[in-house]
């Protein structure tokens, strides 16, 4: 697991797509700096990407409070079938179903429905196209979910409708900001969105 930056508050690392963000990566991370290390964002075991986590309970605070007030900033790139319009700003209402582990664009409000909001660029374009995406509200597969529901999912996401050889959606989170002691900005695109 490549740590890309460290100081007495934060570790900011790639994880690697397998890993339980949750579970498997504080441990790992024990394991390689030593302390604990506090969840304040989580991405899907079977995506990879940067993240950060807190190393005390202050900068976990922190970080959740940036997380709910939107200063925290997230960013992903994903190869999506089809092509996209150029630019994009989407909001849908979204319904988890917890007993499937699938998640539903729908019409109304109702109990358990969260709104969700994401921007994007479109950065090639073709039968499979490049997109690098802002992430407003953090939602469960809720990258996977918008782009699916317009009839562009993700390549590699079988559980949304991607037909690809590839076992993994071709999503990665590729740029955090916050601030905390001052502006921090990390950045890293994963082999398949270079070039």
């Amino acid at each position: 697991m490549e740590i890309i930056y460290e100081d007495k508050d934060i570790a900011v690392l790639e994880k690697p797509v397998g890993m339980d963000s949750e579970k498997d990566v504080p441990k790992a991370l024990q394991a390689q700096l030593g302390g604990s290390f506090y969840p304040v964002h989580r991405l899907d075991q079977n995506v990879g990407g940067v993240m950060v986590y807190a190393r005390n309970q202050k900068a976990a605070a922190e970080l959740s409070r940036q997380i709910q007030n939107g200063s925290f900033q997230k960013e992903y790139v994903a190869l999506v079938h089809g092509t996209p319009e150029e630019t994009g700003d989407w909001t849908d209402l979204l319904f988890k179903d917890s007993r499937k582990n699938k998640v539903f664009v729908v019409k109304k409000e109702r109990t358990g429905v969260k709104k969700a909001r994401l921007t994007y660029q479109r950065l090639t374009a073709g039968e499979q196209s490049l997109v690098r995406i802002r992430l407003y509200t953090g939602r469960s597969h809720q990258i996977r979910v918008q782009f699916a529901s317009r009839g562009y999912p993700l390549v590699g996401d079988h559980k949304y409708g991607s037909k690809a050889k590839e076992t993994a959606p071709m999503l990665y989170s590729c740029g955090l900001q916050f601030d905390l002691k001052g502006q921090k900005h990390f950045e890293k695109l994963p082999d398949w969105a270079e070039g």
